[in-house]
């Protein structure tokens, strides 16, 4: 189960990796002289605005399905050209970046296998690893590598008006290499999201994904709930909201069609988790039903006790 696992075992499973040992001393190995952005959605878009800023490539070719999408991005200087065949946007690109909706990565990578050049370097902005990155790193030919990384940044906020070359700066990103992952791609994959000032742990990918089922993708599936509760009533209260409920539900902002991937291939640690919530919220209902208000009190000091120790670890 997530809440008995040994704390000993999960600490030896993150590395944190010392932003002193960038390699952007060695511009050569740094610099990408083709990049394909599969997906110029907000991460993707500030992706391209962060390699730009910092000198890391010569040309930008954008990937997506919406031409108009396309077309404004390169009007903003995003991106410098774009393509709306997957494959024809990876040929000769030296860096190509997942940033699609979860759900279109194995079919995307299958599409542009054959396109990758050799010593490609393929990497990703997905909320969902486990077995999404060994799949795609099955899929990848012989001279490419495939190395998994989810920079936790963003905003509720989606498209390339919300995107900014500084949204990485200060935010963890998470990598998540393999026993196959090639030493010279990861720590390549490391330089760069360390330029962009993102702080580095190295976790395993099926950890990753129990970890972020609790701590994101529980708190959005719960964040639609809330809202969906009150219009089951009368979507009209909504227009009572106050700072408490904007702030709890912020997240209900997200793409539906990015969290829908995310829930559904992340769905056995999402389903475990929402039954460890029930547990808790039938904890509280029972409470309720008594009139115990001094458990009800001592729920409530501990998580409040939690919630302020976040990063204070």
């Amino acid at each position: 189960m997530i809440k008995n696992r040994n704390r000993d075992k999960g600490k030896q499973r993150h590395r944190d990796i010392s932003p002193t040992r960038s390699l952007t001393d060695s511009p050569n190995r740094l610099f990408f002289n083709r990049v394909t952005v599969l997906g110029v959605g907000l991460i993707g878009a500030s992706f391209a605005l962060a390699l730009k800023k910092n000198g890391l490539c010569n040309e930008i070719i954008g990937y997506g399905r919406s031409d108009k999408n396309l077309k404004m991005a390169k009007e903003q200087a995003i991106i410098d050209s774009f393509e709306l065949d997957p494959a024809a946007a990876c040929k000769g690109s030296n860096l190509i970046l997942f940033a699609t909706p979860v759900g279109s990565f194995v079919d995307i990578a299958n599409k542009i296998r054959m396109s990758l050049s050799s010593g490609a370097l393929i990497t990703d902005v997905g909320s969902v690893k486990g077995k999404l990155v060994r799949d795609i790193e099955a899929l990848m030919p012989k001279g490419s590598c495939f190395v998994g990384a989810h920079p936790i940044a963003g905003s509720n906020n989606s498209g390339i008006n919300s995107a900014s070359a500084d949204i990485f700066i200060g935010a963890k990103c998470i990598i998540t290499p393999t026993e196959n992952t090639d030493k010279k791609a990861l720590e390549k994959v490391i330089a760069i999201w360390e330029t962009m000032g993102s702080n580095i742990k190295l976790i395993n990918a099926d950890e990753h994904d129990k970890i972020y089922a609790l701590v994101s993708h529980l708190p959005h599936l719960i964040a639609y709930a809330i809202v969906n509760t009150v219009a089951d009533i009368d979507s009209s209260y909504l227009n009572f909201s106050g700072r408490g409920f904007m702030d709890t539900t912020r997240i209900a902002s997200s793409s539906p069609e990015l969290w829908r991937d995310i829930c559904v291939l992340n769905k056995d640690n999402l389903l475990e988790s929402i039954e460890i919530f029930k547990n808790n919220l039938d904890r509280l209902s029972q409470y309720l039903r008594v009139y115990d208000s001094e458990s009800l009190e001592k729920d409530f000091k501990k998580a409040r006790t939690l919630r302020e120790g976040i990063g204070q670890n």
